[in-house]
């Protein structure tokens, strides 16, 4: 059980077992900011201060993205892109209901009232990731897809540079040094053979850094949406802002449904209990990426992110027996430094 804070209080001792065990962790917040330092009483439970709760919290999340993509390719035929995109938003707002409760329950926390900001950045976040899966479907039509690919890795930079802009994540100067060589590696990764040809073409330009920046626009208006939620823990905050934020894009992508194609809807009812895991997961990994981004800048969250590519490459080579080239090798690599570096800074 990870520790909880109020973020209106001067200090305060975290209250679990964990807690316990860190019985010397102490946590000091600045208004409208997550910052936290601790003293942990025994060197095994530097690990599992506060402060670093979101690296595990990123990596729970990364595994959980990956096995919800796998749920909704499955479920594409026969609903089409959209149809199970909508998947994860309408049956993964029950679950998200269920979260909060758990939240309110255990931390003792009041239903929170928050501020007038909150629904901006909410609706910002909420429409820009559906926005953002827009580019990704033009993408995949496209015959430059693969450069297309390469230009949206470029997320975790430019999540780095809306951070500052818009919340003043400040990020020390090797943490900037590991995002960088983490999307290059990255990049290397995600090209192919014969693709670097279209680098010139304007359309996967567009495309890649379009989805790339409003994919990033969507990570750091979430993170402000949280830090504007007072007066509970970032556990209530985080479970609150996911919570309105099914709910927003279940609201848009059904409406746009039952206009376009009523349908989809009714075989989505129909496939209930394949979609209900799908949600789960898709709620699931929300979860853990909006308490990461109530701990730290999210810029860090989705440079560590980048290890779903680590895990995908796993698949295709244990699952799929698909070899590594020489290239994929050098980016794996890269991105492994990358998250080392920020993961030390």
């Amino acid at each position: 059980m990870s520790p909880c804070f109020r973020r209106d209080d001067i200090e305060l001792v975290a209250r679990s077992q964990v807690s316990h065990a860190l019985s010397r962790l102490t946590v000091y917040l600045l208004p409208g900011t997550l910052r936290a330092y601790s003293r942990p009483a025994h060197p095994l439970a530097r690990m599992f201060t506060l402060s670093s709760l979101w690296i595990p919290f990123t990596i729970v999340a990364a595994f959980g993205q990956v096995a919800r993509n796998a749920m909704q390719r499955q479920l594409t035929g026969p609903l089409g892109t959209w149809g199970a995109t909508n998947i994860r938003f309408l049956f993964g707002l029950p679950f998200s209901v269920v979260f909060f409760l758990l939240a309110i329950i255990v931390t003792g926390d009041p239903v929170p009232w928050p501020m007038a900001a909150f629904w901006p950045w909410l609706l910002s976040g909420a429409l820009s990731q559906i926005v953002g899966t827009g580019f990704m479907l033009l993408a995949m039509n496209d015959r430059s897809f693969v450069v297309t690919t390469a230009y949206m890795k470029t997320e975790a930079i430019q999540t780095a540079i809306f951070g500052f802009i818009f919340l003043g994540d400040h990020l020390t100067s090797a943490k900037v040094i590991a995002i960088m060589i983490a999307t290059v590696g990255v990049v290397v990764t995600a090209l192919r053979p014969g693709g670097q040809k279209s680098f010139a073409d304007l359309r996967p330009t567009v495309l890649g850094l379009g989805a790339a920046a409003v994919f990033a626009i969507s990570a750091v208006s979430f993170r402000g949406a949280i830090i504007a939620v007072p007066g509970v823990t970032f556990v209530t905050a985080a479970s609150y802002t996911l919570m309105w934020s099914l709910f927003v894009q279940t609201l848009i992508l059904s409406v746009y449904l039952l206009l376009r194609a009523p349908d989809v809807l009714r075989k989505i009812l129909g496939l209930w209990r394949p979609s209900m895991f799908a949600g789960f997961m898709g709620a699931f990994s929300s979860q853990f990426w909006f308490l990461a981004f109530a701990l730290t800048a999210a810029a860090n969250v989705r440079t560590l992110a980048l290890i779903e590519v680590l895990f995908a490459q796993g698949v295709a080579y244990f699952s799929l027996k698909q070899p590594f080239s020489l290239r994929e090798v050098f980016g794996i690599v890269l991105i492994v430094i990358g998250v080392a570096l920020l993961i030390a800074a």
